[in-house]
């Protein structure tokens, strides 16, 4: 039985129907949304099919809609209240990867995806960008939340997917249809979902590619947003802020990373509470004030969901003396506070004074390091090679048993896996030290140590970054990226 036919069987007695609204009001608060940014800020991953290939396909006719609920289903209730959060590992290319050890619904902490398993799965994930898709969301579907390509060792045994969507229903949601779209390896398709809630889109798994949700509405859309803001680094006395408004999606505050990433100018973000106090509506006009004298552009905006747009939108400030600001989002027809935050130096002079100490420390050592006839490229060049460029004798570059503590201090529960897998032991060397101690910290030590001493002179940073750097967390490759 659908969703869409349990509501309509529970639509069918009114003191049913009563009680279940009676449920529904009081259902759950939305969840906490992943707005925070990749810290790789790498590209999007690879699709399994070019886009070329996907251009030749026209989109799929849209499947026919069920019945959609007006009500939550209770059985969502259900299943929103039993589910296990889980925290991901980072892999590189801003890609996740968790280890699901049994049967059960669990949820990303990050993305807040929720997956359901009929038992243990591997499974990664990562958010791509909309925009890369615009071609094939066709009116009148428009983008519900984020898009993610997930793929699990075992394709059968991830049965559904429920999808973060950045909509603030309320008293909405009744005139919607809530499908996915999914970029199979035949072409885009429109999919139905199996049903929804305040906060996520359920669909039944058919293949494992990208796909997103997509809504479609004759009532303007309600959006739970976000205020994202960037400074200017330069070395100008005067203030330069780019501030991004934004649904609270994953997929458009990724693409507004990668474009500061990618501009001509140098930013740091400013960490202020970026959601939205008040919903924002798809187009109504927004001004963005200070309380200083602040110059800003554009004076005020239409707000639209640009998360299709390869360009994103935002106001750019200007104070030509540093000093502290407050800025306010107000909407112009209601003339409410939308969002509100005050600006202080030491948001951005913390950040500066942090990197002028490194920037000293690296010229430091530069200097030391370079006291010797050698120039900086050709000691660097050298120190790759393994090389000492003091006495012309092999350095010393295999990894130090305080390094493989550090490292082993890092390592999850999944030690063991990543010894036989990455590291090439067998099952009777982990026995083996595992035997000799209890202590789990040294467990995971002299597995290290047992790679080392079977590498020989190979046994370090950089063999064991190249072993390991598609398997564990981004704090692992950030400490061995350190020993490089």
């Amino acid at each position: 039985m659908t969703s869409g036919q349990e509501c309509q069987d529970v639509q069918g007695s009114g003191d049913d129907v009563s009680s279940l609204k009676a449920k529904v009001e009081s259902y759950g608060t939305r969840e906490d949304d992943s707005a925070q940014e990749c810290k790789s800020d790498t590209e999007e991953t690879d699709i399994r099919k070019s886009d070329e290939a996907l251009e030749k396909n026209e989109l799929l006719p849209p499947v026919e809609s069920e019945a959609h609920s007006q009500f939550r289903c209770e059985h969502v209730k259900t299943e929103h209240n039993q589910k296990e959060q889980v925290t991901p590992r980072k892999l590189s290319r801003g890609q996740f990867w968790l280890k699901l050890e049994a049967e059960g619904t669990y949820q990303c902490t990050v993305t807040g995806l929720i997956f359901d398993v009929t038992k243990a799965a591997v499974i990664k994930y990562s958010v791509l960008s909309w925009s890369k898709y615009a071609d094939y969301v066709k009116k009148p579907w428009i983008v519900g939340g984020p898009i993610f390509d997930v793929s699990c060792d075992t394709a059968s045994v991830l049965t559904s997917i429920q999808f973060p969507h950045s909509l603030s229903l309320n008293d909405h949601e009744s005139d919607m249809t809530f499908k996915v779209l999914h970029i199979k390896s035949t072409g885009p398709a429109i999919e139905p979902s199996v049903d929804h809630s305040m906060t996520h889109v359920k669909w039944h798994v058919s293949s494992l590619s990208p796909v997103g949700p997509v809504i479609q509405t004759q009532e303007p859309v309600h959006y739970n947003g976000a205020v994202i803001l960037y400074k200017v680094v330069n070395n100008h006395p005067s203030l330069s802020f780019r501030v991004y408004v934004a649904t609270n999606n994953d997929s458009f505050i990724k693409d507004i990373s990668n474009a500061v990433k990618h501009s001509d100018k140098k930013f740091i973000k400013i960490d202020k509470p970026p959601v939205c106090k008040k919903q924002l509506q798809d187009g109504k006009r927004y001004r963005l004030i200070s309380e200083s004298e602040a110059e800003i552009t554009p004076e005020e905006i239409e707000f639209v969901d640009g998360s299709l747009l390869k360009l994103k939108s935002y106001f750019e400030v200007y104070l030509e003396q540093p000093m502290e600001f407050t800025l306010s989002l107000i909407e112009l027809e209601s003339e409410e506070i939308v969002w509100k935050a005050k600006l202080r130096e030491c948001d951005w002079i913390l950040h500066d004074q942090n990197k002028n100490e490194r920037k000293r420390n690296a010229i430091s050592n530069r200097r030391r390091k370079s006291s010797n006839s050698l120039s900086d490229e050709e000691f660097y060049n050298k120190r790759l090679k393994g090389r000492d460029i003091s006495d012309g004798t092999k350095a010393k570059t295999t990894l130090t048993d305080q390094q493989l503590m550090t490292l082993a201090k890092k390592m999850g529960k999944d030690w063991k896996e990543i010894g036989i897998e990455c590291l090439k032991l067998e099952m009777k060397d982990i026995q083996q030290i595992q035997a000799k101690e209890e202590e789990v910290n040294v467990h995971k030590f002299l597995m290290l140590e047992k790679w080392r001493k079977g590498e020989k002179s190979n046994g370090t940073a950089q063999n064991l970054y190249d072993s390991l750097k598609d398997h564990v967390s981004y704090e692992i490759i950030q400490i061995l990226e350190g020993f490089l």
